[in-house]
C-alpha cells in the first residue's frame, strides 16, 4: 500500500505500525481506523513495568485524533504517565467471523484491528477531565451520560484518565472466505464463514429500582 500522510487522510507508516506478515491487509485510513475504534469501547493497554510487559484490559474513547483511557488514580500505570508520559502500546479488535477451511491450517478469523504506539500522558485539565469521562459513559452507552449523576469531587478524585494521541496508528483487517489448497478441496468437509456478532440481551433493573422506573429509550433498542 502506497504511504498516506495526513495531507492524503492517512497516518505514515512508520517501522512499529508496519505489519511484518500480511501487510496487504495493513490500513492507515483515517476513516477505516477511526470507524474501527467507534465500534467497540474495550482496548488493551501494553506497557512496560520493571523491565516486564504488561497488558491491561480498560475502557476507551476515541474524540477527534485522540484516545482516552479510563484508569484510577492509585493504578500504577495512571502514576507513571504523568510528565513525559507512558510509552504505551494500544490494540481494539472487533471478531467479525469464524473461518473454517478444509484443513486445519487454513483456518482463520475475519477481524478489524488497530494498533497505536505513542506517549499516554494523564489528563489533568478539570473540563477535559470531565469531558472524557461523559465521553467513555456514552462511547458504552449512547445517551447514558446524561441520564445519571455526574462524578462528585471525591469520585473525580479517585477517577484517572490517559489520553493517548493518535499518531502512529495502522488498522489491520481479515475479510472473505477460506483459503484452501487446491488438492483440499474435494475434501469432504464443510467451509465456509461463521459469523459472529455482539448482540445484547434484555435489559435487567436492580433489584433496588423503584417501581415504575420507565426503561430509557436509549436501551430498548439495543
Amino acid at each position: 500500500m502506497p504511504e498516506q500522510g495526513p495531507a492524503s487522510g492517512g497516518y505514515t507508516p512508520t517501522g512499529r505500525s508496519t505489519p511484518t506478515r500480511n501487510r496487504e491487509r495493513a490500513e492507515y485510513d483515517r476513516a477505516a481506523v477511526h470507524a474501527i475504534l467507534d465500534d467497540d469501547y474495550l482496548c488493551h493497554m501494553g506497557y512496560v513495568r520493571d523491565g516486564a510487559p504488561v497488558v491491561l484490559p480498560t475502557l476507551y474513547v476515541r474524540v477527534d485524533e485522540h484516545l482516552y483511557l479510563h484508569g484510577s488514580t492509585g493504578s500504577r500505570p495512571l502514576r507513571e504517565a504523568g510528565g513525559e508520559g507512558l510509552p504505551v502500546c494500544v490494540t481494539v479488535t472487533r471478531v467479525d467471523g469464524l473461518v473454517l477451511a478444509r484443513s486445519a491450517f487454513h483456518h482463520s478469523v475475519n477481524y478489524r484491528s488497530v494498533v497505536a504506539h505513542g506517549l499516554a500522558r494523564r489528563v489533568t485539565d478539570q473540563d477535559e477531565l470531565t469531558a472524557a469521562l461523559d465521553a467513555l459513559v456514552d462511547n458504552v452507552v449512547p445517551g447514558r451520560a446524561a441520564d445519571s449523576r455526574p462524578a462528585d469531587a471525591k469520585e473525580l478524585a479517585a477517577t484517572a484518565v490517559l489520553r493517548l494521541d493518535l499518531d502512529e496508528v495502522s488498522a489491520k483487517v481479515r475479510q472473505g472466505g477460506p483459503n484452501d489448497e487446491p488438492e483440499d478441496q474435494s475434501l469432504p468437509y464443510w467451509t465456509g464463514v461463521l459469523p459472529v456478532s455482539r448482540v445484547y440481551g434484555t435489559p435487567e433493573p436492580a433489584e433496588d429500582l423503584a417501581p415504575g422506573t420507565p426503561l430509557p429509550g436509549y436501551l430498548s433498542g439495543r
